[in-house]
């Protein structure tokens, strides 16, 4: 029962990690030129943690760490993402 739930979490993190790329996908098709939406870097985040945790139980330390450094690469495009809109309103003033 508790190998299939984490099977279940595992599944879910991988889920949330492919919609960063459905979402991009259809951005950029909308757009009809390659862009990174929001939803790109929140999947990024949600699917990278899920997929953290999953990795811990595994205990797999190439997993681990492959998803960790994602997570703090993710955080920090977050972190610029959410700055970038005040810096523009400032140069614009």
């Amino acid at each position: 029962m508790i190998a299939k739930m984490w099977l279940g979490i595992g599944l879910i993190g991988q889920s949330l990690f492919f919609m960063r790329f459905l979402f991009q996908w259809v951005a950029s098709e909308r757009q009809g030129r390659s862009v990174l939406p929001m939803a790109f870097w929140y999947f990024s985040v949600a699917g990278g943690t899920v997929l953290l945790f999953y990795a811990i139980h595994r205990r797999d330390p190439v997993f681990i760490i492959g998803q960790a450094t994602g997570l703090l690469i993710y955080a920090r495009n977050l972190m610029l993402s959410w700055k970038a809109p005040s810096e523009e309103a400032d140069r614009k003033a």
